[in-house]
């Protein structure tokens, strides 16, 4: 597409390309309450959206008395990834959108989540969006600092030795929406309405430029772009 305006787009992928927070949290609910901390769906949504159980996992205990050890965390990405495989569907419209960004960018964008590397690659593999990224995925926690820092995103620019400030990053929770701008990328969010995303003013709020209600959008808003 002549003149793009961003030499490569850097995407989120939870809650952005798959629609895996109602499912990951189930997850989540079901093993605290197992431990005595019993939330519901949307409490458990609100607490750990944009974030991994890690990061919360002083909280846990606090509320548990119990340590959220390796082996926990490796029965909850069991159970989470069984889930997944059985039930994940992508976000509406959003391989469609990557597909046509994809070929907007000559190929140039990236996956840059704060999961896990093999959930991503599941995820990815499970829409059918693998082959969109290849090599160009990573995982905030394989870096120093994962989101809201911006790491994870500096890292997936330098994947694709493009300058961050020249990439547009799609994002759909305040975490990672601080993330991205801290980076020094233009920010998008998207936010369809619902639990499992920030609300649209929290992500103006955080910085993002514009926060779109359907994927299928992207495409033509990225290409139209212009500075404000």
């Amino acid at each position: 597409m002549p003149d793009f305006p961003f030499h490569a787009v850097l995407f989120d992928c939870d809650g952005v390309l798959v629609d895996s927070e109602p499912i990951t949290n189930r997850i989540l609910t079901a093993m605290l309450g197992e431990m005595g901390w019993r939330l519901t769906l949307e409490e458990t949504l609100r607490i750990f959206l944009g974030k991994t159980v890690l990061d919360e996992a002083p909280r846990i205990q606090a509320e548990t008395g119990h340590l959220i050890d390796a082996a926990w965390i490796e029965r909850f990405r069991a159970r989470r990834n069984a889930a997944l495989e059985a039930e994940l569907l992508p976000v509406p419209g959003a391989p469609e959108a990557v597909r046509a960004v994809h070929a907007a960018v000559d190929g140039r964008i990236a996956v840059a989540s704060g999961a896990d590397r093999y959930k991503l690659h599941l995820q990815l593999t499970k829409i059918g969006l693998q082959d969109c990224f290849g090599e160009h995925v990573v995982s905030g926690q394989e870096q120093a600092r994962n989101k809201p820092w911006p790491d994870v995103y500096l890292a997936a620019a330098r994947t694709l030795d493009v300058d961050p400030a020249r990439c547009a990053v799609v994002e759909d929770s305040v975490t990672g929406a601080r993330a991205g701008v801290a980076a020094g990328a233009t920010v998008f969010g998207y936010s369809p309405g619902g639990p499992g995303h920030s609300d649209a003013q929290a992500l103006l709020d955080a910085g993002v430029a514009q926060v779109l209600r359907d994927m299928r959008e992207l495409p033509s808003v990225l290409a139209g772009w212009r500075a404000r």
